[in-house]
């Protein structure tokens, strides 16, 4: 077995050097799966929550967890190589800031994230990769047997993953949402596919006069409504059942986050025209997705586009190209601003 390099012979020449660091970058990029299942084996088994509160040896955590206690060892030993703990001697190991965000229930916890991630849906639909470049489209009816969102709908437990992972990532945008976008004159507010409504009910909670709207498929709703209750707002909020191709509630302003990259051109612009028929007079949307960058440089969101090309009929797009849906729709693009994460928040206007 090939393995990666740590160090260089003298004996080797300026040109073996340079083929070797070369040879050892591939290697890293072909074995990148096996540090996706240790952060999920190191979440599922709950490592981040079992020394949260002070560093702990393996054979602690194999007695609360069932696990074997030499196998913990070793996991343990490979998430202080990727810098998720540390090891503080006498076989016991404490959490790194990275390793913390692994904790369950916690401000800016990524667990969910992490257990969506190497979860066996996912990677049973990244398998068949190379027939979505093919033929481009997502693969999900030949690895699963049905598209994305109707698995989630016949599957209840992956449903509740996806959507506590999507909260993992929301929180931030939540907040950096919140603190940005001025909502004058906007009385009741739409978030479009919504989910769970984490992103509107922040908007409730910074606005008391503001009216709430999460618009959804079913079976995403009862997590909206008990949402909205446990957020003392439910007499404000109100939780539409609905087809967004088909049409979408009246609001003054509607939510988009993370639906338009789900989707096709053509299916954008439908949804984006269903808002431009609802909208009440001077209705906005904000629309918050991941831009593409310039092409060649080091670019996180080129990366995700694969992700949706293996999953969905989507893809991320650059700036300009969410522009010419725009205007195709009536609406008009007024605002964008950056946020902390890789995500931009992009107002639009009506086009008279």
């Amino acid at each position: 077995m090939f393995m990666p390099l740590t160090g260089t012979a003298p004996e080797l020449s300026p040109a073996e050097v340079e083929a070797a660091q070369h040879a050892q970058a591939l290697y890293q990029m072909t074995t990148a799966h096996w540090i996706t299942q240790v952060v999920r084996a190191a979440a599922v088994l709950r490592v981040a929550d079992h020394i949260a509160d002070g560093a702990r040896t393996a054979e602690e955590i194999a007695e609360r967890e069932s696990s074997h206690p030499g196998a913990t060892q070793r996991l343990l030993r490979a998430c202080a190589s990727i810098g998720l703990l540390a090891h503080e001697g006498g076989g016991r190991f404490d959490l790194t800031p990275v390793g913390a965000l692994l904790r369950d229930g916690v401000p800016g916890s990524l667990r969910d994230a992490a257990l969506l991630s190497g979860a066996p849906a996912h990677w049973q639909v990244w398998q068949p990769f190379p027939e979505a470049v093919r033929e481009g489209r997502p693969q999900w009816e030949r690895a699963l047997g049905s598209d994305l969102f109707t698995y989630l709908a016949q599957h209840p437990e992956d449903a509740e993953l996806f959507s506590r992972a999507m909260n993992n990532a929301t929180e931030q945008v939540v907040q950096d949402t919140v603190a940005l976008l001025d909502l004058d004159g906007a009385a009741r507010i739409a978030d479009i596919g919504g989910a769970d409504g984490a992103l509107v009910l922040g908007l409730m909670a910074e606005h008391a006069h503001l009216e709430g709207v999460v618009f959804d498929l079913p079976h995403a709703l009862p997590a909206a409504e008990a949402a909205a209750k446990a957020a003392g707002v439910a007499e404000r909020f109100e939780a539409v059942a609905g087809d967004f191709f088909e049409s979408v509630p009246q609001a003054d302003y509607y939510l988009l986050k993370w639906v338009l990259h789900d989707w096709s051109d053509e299916q954008c612009v439908r949804i984006l025209r269903n808002c431009r028929e609802a909208a009440r007079p001077g209705g906005r949307i904000l629309v918050i997705e991941a831009l593409l960058g310039e092409t060649g440089s080091p670019d996180p969101v080129a990366l995700l586009d694969m992700n949706m090309l293996s999953v969905s009929a989507g893809q991320e797009r650059s700036l300009e190209a969410y522009d010419a849906l725009f205007a195709e729709a009536g609406w008009k693009r007024t605002g964008l601003r950056p946020t902390r994460s890789m995500f931009a928040l992009i107002e639009l206007e009506r086009l008279d």
